[in-house]
């Protein structure tokens, strides 16, 4: 989607701090974050929100990255917590489906 501000990131349009691409996500560090580790995982496929998301395997692989880019990238080995706002009644602020991993200190519930 043009104006998609996650799209243009993974299109290289606009920089962010990369950790981890490959076929099918783009893991990188969120501008404003919640804890010392706070990176944001999105498919490279534009979904507007969780909601949105009907291919099981999509989000499987979605989801497998998560796990993949908090323990073996990030090697968040005291825990990490993972955060999909959907919608804006729950906190989307950018509507291309994404999760965010944070960690880094023990988090508050």
């Amino acid at each position: 989607m043009s104006d998609c501000l996650f799209c243009k990131i993974i299109q290289g349009d606009i920089p962010s701090d990369k950790v981890y691409e490959d076929d099918d996500v783009f893991a990188f560090k969120d501008i404003h974050p919640k804890a010392p580790t706070h990176v944001l995982v999105i498919p490279k496929v534009h979904v507007p929100t969780l909601a949105d998301m009907s291919d099981e395997a999509a989000l499987g692989r979605l989801m497998h990255r998560v796990n993949h880019v908090a323990n073996t990238v990030l090697q968040l080995e005291a825990g990490y917590r993972v955060v999909l706002n959907v919608r804006e009644g729950g906190g989307q602020e950018v509507f291309h489906v994404h999760a965010h991993i944070l960690g880094g200190k023990k988090l508050p519930f």
